[in-house]
């Protein structure tokens, strides 16, 4: 599998989940920016020209929660899935999906109202909707997370997605002062060996 990545994007998950599934990869390393990516062969790959992008075989995917998804079913061997029986099944899918759907959008907003655009054009009242919405939902995964290490049940996909969403949100100055439990969440997952090899790569 070869792995199109960038540091501090989403392809941190991609590469996060071969390490804690064993798997070996390939990396095609980027930066954001980079002309690169821009370029006709890597437009073939992502039509965006943005990472992740993985490539195993004939199969090319540009999409994490997808490439999440396809590398479980395709090289997981059952592991950090629950089983469809399990009542841990459903929460994993609602909150394998939370992250793009609900936490990853006020974030996007935030980094291109305090980062990517120049301070002429930034909106302070998008940024204080998209920080207030962030809000909510780390509060909904603050009150999910009582009394629970994981997502659902065990370490799962779930975690790769929203968790890595959770992590983001506060490097990006989410007050999470309030959500003892997505601070300790947090600190789990930084914890892990594999998630730190991820981070590592390319800094």
């Amino acid at each position: 599998m070869k792995i199109y990545f960038a540091p501090d994007t989403r392809a941190v998950r991609i590469v996060w989940l071969c390490e804690e599934l064993e798997l070996p990869y390939e990396v095609e390393m980027y930066k954001l920016g980079d002309p690169r990516m821009r370029a006709p062969e890597y437009l073939e790959v992502h039509p965006l020209g943005r990472v992740p992008a993985l490539q195993d075989g004939d199969v090319v995917l540009c999409e994490s929660g997808a490439i999440v998804e396809y590398i479980l079913a395709r090289h997981g061997g059952g592991r950090f899935v629950p089983e469809t029986s399990s009542p841990d099944f459903a929460p994993y899918l609602q909150w394998l999906h939370f992250a793009e759907g609900m936490l990853m959008p006020p974030v996007n907003t935030i980094v291109v109202e305090t980062i990517l655009l120049p301070p002429d054009r930034r909106n302070q009242v998008n940024v204080d909707r998209a920080t207030k919405l962030l809000g909510r939902m780390l509060a909904a995964v603050d009150q999910h997370m009582a009394g629970r290490e994981f997502l659902a049940g065990d370490f799962s996909g779930a975690d790769i997605m929203t968790g890595h969403a959770c992590s983001v949100s506060a490097r990006l100055g989410a007050d999470i002062s309030d959500k003892p439990n997505v601070s300790a969440y947090i600190e789990r997952l930084n914890e892990r060996p594999a998630l730190q090899r991820a981070r590592a790569l390319g800094a």
